[in-house]
C-alpha cells in the first residue's frame, strides 16, 4: 500500500472525489462523530455535481437506521456488490465503526490520523480480495491526513484537533514519528515491526516528556494508565465475586455510554391507561399502565422497538435529563431501567424529534444548556454548537 501523509484536507477531499469520478470506490475515516458529519455535507453537496453517491456510517445512528445503511453498504462495497461497482464512483465516509467487523473493500482510502495499531485496521479495508473488479485507474493507496511532527510535539492539542481528545497525544505523535517517511507499507509484514517501534518503551524528555506524563498520569479528558490499572485491580472483584468484564469497561470507557430515545411524540391517554409513543418511522405503539396487563410476549417486543429508537451518547452532548417521575408517566419503566428511585433524576435520556429533524424536550422541557440537536436519517446524532 502507498502512504502518503497529507496536510491539507482540502488537497485530500479534492483527490477524493477525483477518484470517485473515474469509477473508485473511496472510504474516508475521521475520528469522531462531529468530523465525519462535516466530511459528509461537504462531500456530498460537490459529489451531486458529479454523478457521485456518498453514504455516512458512524455510532450515532439509530439502531435501526445504522442497520439500514451498514446492509447497503457493505453490499455496494462487498461481495455482492461487484456487479455494481462499475456504475459509478461512491465515497463512504465513517467513524472507527469502519475499522473492523464489516466485510468492505476500497479502492482508495483518506484517514484521519491515528494510533498505528488502528491505522492498520483502516488500511485492512483496502483492497481486500484479489477478486474485487476494480476501474483501471485504482491504484492501491491510502492518504493519510497529519500534521506536521514538531508542531504536534509542541501543540497536540492544536495540531491533530479533535483527534487529541480520542487518542493520547503521546500515542499520536510517537505514531506520527513512524509513519511520516514511510512511502508504502506491506501487510502483514510490517505490522509487528511498526507497532513494535510505536510502542517500545523510551526515555523521554521535554514536550513529549510531558504528554508520556499524561499518558500514565491522565488528564482531565481521560483517566491515566496508573488509574486504569488501579481501578481493574480494584473494583473487577466485588466481595469475592468477580464481574463481568464488560461491566468494568461500561462503567469507566471514555465512549457512548448513556442512552437516549428518540421519538416524534409522546402522549398519555386520556384516561390513563397508558402512553401513546410516535417511532421516527410514524408507526405508534402504546405502553400499559399496568405492566401485568399484556404478555411478557408483547413486552419484550414493545421493548425491542424502543430500543431501536435508543442513541449512544457521551453525558455532555446528551439531552438535559428529566425527572424521574415524568418518565414514569409514560409508563417507560416497563422498557427500561430509569434509575434509582431515591434519585430524582432519570438515567435515561428521552428527546422528541420534529419534522425538520431539530430535537425539543418532552412536555417543554429544556432540551440543553449549551446547544441545538439534531437527529437526521442522513447525518444520525448531531450537536450543533452555538
Amino acid at each position: 500500500v502507498q502512504i502518503p501523509v497529507c496536510a491539507d484536507e482540502q488537497q485530500a477531499a479534492d483527490e477524493a472525489l477525483r477518484r470517485a469520478e473515474q469509477g473508485q470506490q473511496v472510504l474516508w475515516i475521521e475520528n469522531t462523530v462531529a468530523e465525519a458529519q462535516c466530511r459528509f455535507l461537504e462531500l456530498a453537496a460537490r459529489a451531486q455535481d458529479i454523478g457521485v453517491t456518498c453514504g455516512l456510517l458512524h455510532s450515532r445512528f439509530t439502531p435501526a437506521d445504522r442497520q439500514t445503511k451498514e446492509e447497503v453498504w457493505v453490499d455496494l462495497f462487498g461481495r455482492k456488490g461487484h456487479g455494481q461497482r462499475g456504475e459509478h464512483g461512491r465515497i463512504l465516509i465513517g467513524t472507527q465503526v469502519l475499522e473492523q467487523s464489516l466485510d468492505i473493500d476500497a479502492d482508495f482510502l483518506v484517514s484521519r490520523f491515528a494510533p498505528t495499531d488502528m491505522l492498520f485496521q483502516r488500511l485492512g479495508r483496502l483492497w481486500r480480495h484479489p477478486d474485487t473488479p476494480r476501474a483501471p485507474s485504482a491504484v492501491c493507496e491510502a492518504w493519510l491526513i497529519a500534521p506536521d511532527l514538531q508542531a504536534a510535539i509542541e501543540s497536540p492539542e492544536q495540531a491533530f484537533g479533535s483527534s487529541a481528545f480520542v487518542y493520547s497525544a503521546y500515542v499520536l505523535c510517537r505514531s506520527l514519528e513512524v509513519w511520516r517517511s514511510v512511502e508504502r507499507v506491506n501487510l502483514p509484514s510490517d505490522i509487528r515491526p511498526m507497532i513494535e517501534r510505536t510502542y517500545c518503551g523510551r526515555e523521554e524528555a521535554g514536550f513529549m516528556s510531558r504528554w508520556l506524563s499524561d499518558l500514565d498520569n491522565g488528564t482531565r479528558w481521560r483517566k491515566g494508565r496508573q488509574a486504569l490499572h488501579q481501578l481493574a485491580r480494584v473494583t473487577l472483584a466485588e466481595g469475592g465475586v468477580t464481574l463481568p468484564e464488560c461491566k468494568a469497561q461500561t462503567r469507566y470507557s471514555e465512549a457512548d455510554n448513556l442512552d437516549t430515545l428518540l421519538l416524534r411524540s409522546m402522549t398519555r391517554k386520556l384516561d390513563g391507561s397508558g402512553a401513546n409513543l410516535t417511532l421516527l418511522d410514524g408507526s405508534t405503539i402504546t405502553l400499559p399502565r399496568q405492566r401485568c396487563s399484556i404478555s411478557k410476549r408483547e413486552l419484550r417486543n414493545l421493548s425491542a422497538q424502543l430500543m431501536k429508537q435508543v442513541v449512544g451518547l457521551r453525558v455532555q452532548d446528551a439531552p438535559s435529563a428529566l425527572r424521574l417521575d415524568q418518565l414514569q408517566s409514560y409508563f417507560l419503566q416497563h422498557c427500561f431501567y430509569l434509575g434509582n428511585p431515591a434519585q430524582d433524576e432519570a438515567l435515561l435520556r428521552v428527546a422528541l424529534v420534529d419534522q425538520n429533524g431539530e430535537l425539543r424536550g418532552v412536555d417543554c422541557a429544556q432540551l440543553h444548556r449549551k446547544h441545538a440537536l439534531e437527529y437526521r436519517h442522513d447525518l444520525g446524532y448531531r450537536v450543533i454548537k452555538n
